[in-house]
């Protein structure tokens, strides 16, 4: 299946056969969930394939016992958690220099990465940070955040969103259906994947053969011109 076809066929299933679904197909789902970009390559994201029996029925319940999780033949969860910064800085410092990158490259990544990614204990970094980037966007352009643990939070959600659209739609190309779930207790789902405060589940994905019955009806999208704007 082809991009565009498999961006068609990609719907948001509420229920599942009984099918089961060959690991290979979840697998290299994943593997091209890892190709997503993200930002500054720091890959601050987590992937959960949830198999155990006990741990899937816990997991069904923290989803609020919906069909679509309820009836999936395989659960994953995407996190992301901005301290991962510190797993990927080591091999990504020897690759950058191992590729003769220019000089302000292996500074970003020695330097303002660890800056960056940084807010102190009970988050004291962020004001300071929020008056440094505003204080030098008055003379130029400059990004004004993150500057505390939430704005780190919401860059590391952003980049495991979009590993999550390449894992549904490698899902779709390869003939199976999904559900990408944003009704779950987020506490619980913590809790079951022993997640450190800093992280946060982005989405829990069911996977599966569709049922007949398991897409509720045509697709409804607003008119195109509503949201596409050219200025």
């Amino acid at each position: 299946m082809d991009y565009f076809s498999a961006v068609e066929a990609r719907r948001s299933v509420r229920r599942y056969t009984n099918k089961e679904i060959p690991a290979a197909v979840v697998e290299k789902a994943l593997a091209a969930a890892c190709l997503a970009p993200n930002s500054s390559n720091t890959q601050t994201w987590d992937f959960y394939w949830v198999k155990t029996p006990e741990k899937k029925a816990k997991l069904v319940t923290a989803c609020l016992s919906q069909s679509a999780a309820r009836t999936a033949a395989e659960l994953v969860v995407i996190t992301a958690d901005p301290r991962n910064w510190r797993r990927s800085q080591p091999e990504l410092l020897r690759f950058v220099e191992s590729i003769n990158a220019p000089a302000p490259v292996i500074t970003y990544y020695k330097k303002l990465i660890p800056f960056m990614y940084s807010w102190g204990p009970l988050n004291v970094l962020a004001p300071f940070k929020w008056i440094l980037s505003n204080s030098v966007g008055l003379f130029r352009p400059m990004p004004r955040g993150p500057n505390g643990k939430s704005g780190l939070q919401e860059v590391a959600i952003k980049s495991a969103a979009l590993a999550a659209e390449n894992f549904v739609l490698a899902i779709a190309a390869q003939g199976y259906a999904t559900c990408m779930m944003e009704g779950f207790d987020e506490s619980r789902v913590k809790k079951l994947l022993q997640l450190p405060s800093s992280a946060r589940v982005v989405m829990v994905i069911s996977v599966g053969e569709a049922a007949p019955d398991g897409v509720w009806g045509a697709r409804f999208r607003i008119d195109q011109t509503k949201v596409i704007h050219q200025i």
